[in-house]
């Protein structure tokens, strides 16, 4: 790998998939002011995603509609014959 390309301070973040409500633990360099007690009694920082590999459906197989900010009525409404 290239010296002094790469990100320096990676840490201890939980990730929280908010159309399934799963967690997990990870490593990251992104920074988040709120917090989540994890499974160990350590107080990490709360990451949240749209959505991860527990909701993907290419990873679960599943076909399930995840619209969690009302895109498709946004596109929809942006791109309507007038």
């Amino acid at each position: 790998m290239r010296k002094g390309i790469h990100p320096a301070g990676y840490k201890f973040v939980v990730f929280k998939d908010m159309s399934n409500g799963v967690t997990f633990l990870g490593r990251s360099t992104a920074h988040s002011k709120e917090m989540h007690k994890w499974e160990d009694g350590n107080e990490y920082p709360l990451i949240k995603l749209e959505i991860s590999n527990t909701s993907h459906p290419f990873y679960t197989g599943k076909n399930m509609l995840v619209d969690t900010a009302g895109r498709i009525d946004k596109f929809k409404k942006r791109y309507a014959k007038k």
